[in-house]
């Protein structure tokens, strides 16, 4: 009865949040009829997709009970040693190597996270400020500093497909970035391991209770190695997307992203004591969190303003989980 009643209540908050989604649209949409086209629509979810990725990792994260802000120096410290080791082998191959060789880098920097929150007990809050430092200035310090602008030819040519092509009365081509395909099987998969396996209820119940979680036969530590090292795998992923997408690898890119995915995950429902978080509601809360910077683009809102935006979000979002 308790698992149906969270889920009832995990389900009302999505429809809430899907309905605020709608009426935000149609409000942006009276002010700006250019928020409707369908260029407009595929950029929205081209911009989600990168964002999206990170979300899932830090929404296990989450609902585990810790917390991760070392994601984007992993998502930088994959992609560009990816890049660095693709480019010294001459490889020129499909985006598939370098999704795994980014994903690998990341899913070991994460294990490195669960290890010193394991051995050490230490808050994984503190851990992770540690790590983001020491990721980002082992990238800065011995594998470089300058922007790689001669990607492999592969990924080059990946960030040159569009689905759904259309074109423009201008003449301009649009069409939809292959990468929301990749964000949606990371978050069918995702939604899998949470709902259906065993690992996944171990999730649910050390966020819940740490100590029940033990003494109920989960692998607590286990459960923490996996829960890290997802995120930091899927960092990798983010990481080596966000390069093809800009056609570069910069060590200096993603840097203060990690509040917009946070507050993007707990928009979606996400508890930040843990226990609580749907992988439907985490995608909507992307789909909300772009929505809000793109309508603020759209009305000719100063930049400086989003963060004024997403602050709002995370301390309004985070006041209703606890009332609720």
């Amino acid at each position: 009865m308790i698992g149906f009643s969270a889920a009832i209540r995990g389900a009302r908050h999505e429809l809430c949040l899907a309905l605020f989604a709608s009426v935000l649209a149609l409000l942006i949409g009276r002010s700006n009829p250019a928020f409707f086209s369908l260029a407009n629509f595929y950029d929205l979810l081209r911009n989600c997709s990168v964002l999206g990725i990170f979300t899932l990792g830090v929404l296990l994260v989450l609902i585990s009970g810790g917390i991760d802000i070392s994601f984007t120096a992993i998502a930088v410290c994959s992609m560009y040693i990816c890049s660095r080791i693709l480019i010294a082998c001459g490889a020129q191959g499909a985006i598939y190597s370098a999704l795994l060789l980014s994903g690998a880098i990341g899913a070991l920097l994460g294990t490195i996270n669960a290890a010193l929150v394991t051995s050490f007990r230490t808050p994984a809050l503190i851990v992770t400020l540690g790590t983001a430092s020491l990721y980002r200035g082992f990238t800065l310090a011995f594998i470089g500093t300058a922007v790689i602008t001669d990607l492999p030819r592969g990924l080059i040519s990946f960030s040159k497909i569009v689905l759904f092509e259309r074109s423009a009365a201008g003449g301009e081509v649009y069409g939809l970035s292959p990468f929301i395909l990749l964000f949606a099987a990371i978050a069918a998969a995702t939604a899998v391991v949470l709902r259906f396996s065993i690992l996944g209820r171990g999730v649910y119940a050390l966020g819940g209770d740490p100590v029940a979680a033990r003494r109920a036969g989960y692998a607590v530590n286990r459960i923490q190695f996996f829960v890290y090292g997802y995120a930091g795998f899927l960092a990798g992923l983010a990481g080596i997307s966000h390069a093809t997408m800009m056609r570069n690898a910069n060590p200096f890119d993603l840097v203060g992203t990690e509040l917009t995915v946070i507050a993007a995950a707990v928009l979606g429902g996400a508890s930040i004591s843990g226990g609580r978080g749907t992988v439907a509601g985490a995608v909507l809360g992307v789909f909300v969190l772009v929505l809000i910077q793109n309508s603020l683009l759209l009305l000719g809102i100063p930049t400086t303003w989003h963060r004024v935006a997403v602050g709002a979000v995370i301390i309004i979002s985070t006041a209703l989980n606890a009332r609720r």
